[in-house]
């Protein structure tokens, strides 16, 4: 596989800020590199990624749990409440013959967290482990995680305008459970965790190779 010259190896630096490419500067008074536009510090790769990014991903995997065990909203009717988890609303919404809503509810509350998760967890260990194997296809895998990632908010947006429409009627109210604050903080945490990992770490290695 050929690779074309790099910017690092060209003397050229990238601002994070403006994204201005310019001849890497010398150093200021504090030991920084400033952009020449925009005056942001410069960075060759995001300070502290991995761990960063580790730090970030750990709390996430620690949030799933509650997210999925702890019910994310309550159904209070005629004073009586019932809460639902993820999984038994799934169920619910199956019982009540609405699948395609119950599988957008699984896909974006299940499958895309767990599949985002082990998507960054594998993107980390790679870069640790200076793996060489199919950087193209890593890179795009960072590229859907980041993009995928986003949509796993519905379920919170649909909790939130289930509220908004029960409570318009006095028959029924629908509180947010703690669940709901979990999963929107695992979504959250992952969404930082994608933008902290630096995905030119996956080339870095190949290129100290060559």
């Amino acid at each position: 596989m050929g690779f074309s010259p790099t910017a690092a190896r060209s003397g050229l630096m990238s601002c994070h800020a403006c994204h201005l490419l310019s001849p890497i500067p010398p150093l200021s008074s504090e030991g920084e590199a400033i952009c020449p536009r925009c005056g942001a510090t410069l960075h060759l790769r995001k300070p502290n990624s991995i761990s960063r990014t580790w730090a970030l991903l750990i709390a996430a995997y620690i949030l799933y749990i509650p997210a999925n065990l702890l019910p994310v909203m309550t159904v209070i009717s005629f004073g009586k409440g019932e809460a639902d988890t993820i999984l038994s609303g799934v169920k619910e919404l199956i019982h009540a013959g609405m699948m395609p809503i119950a599988l957008l509810v699984f896909f974006a509350s299940i499958t895309v967290p767990v599949l985002k998760l082990l998507a960054l967890t594998y993107l980390l260990l790679s870069v640790q482990y200076k793996s060489q194997w199919r950087p193209r296809e890593r890179t795009k895998l960072y590229r859907m995680t980041e993009v995928v990632g986003r949509w796993s908010m519905i379920d919170i947006f649909m909790i939130s305008i289930l509220i908004a429409l029960v409570k318009l009627d006095a028959v029924a109210t629908i509180e947010p459970g703690p669940g709901a604050i979990s999963f929107a903080a695992v979504v959250i945490l992952t969404m930082f965790a994608a933008m902290s990992f630096d995905p030119r770490l996956i080339w870095d290695s190949i290129e100290e190779k060559t």
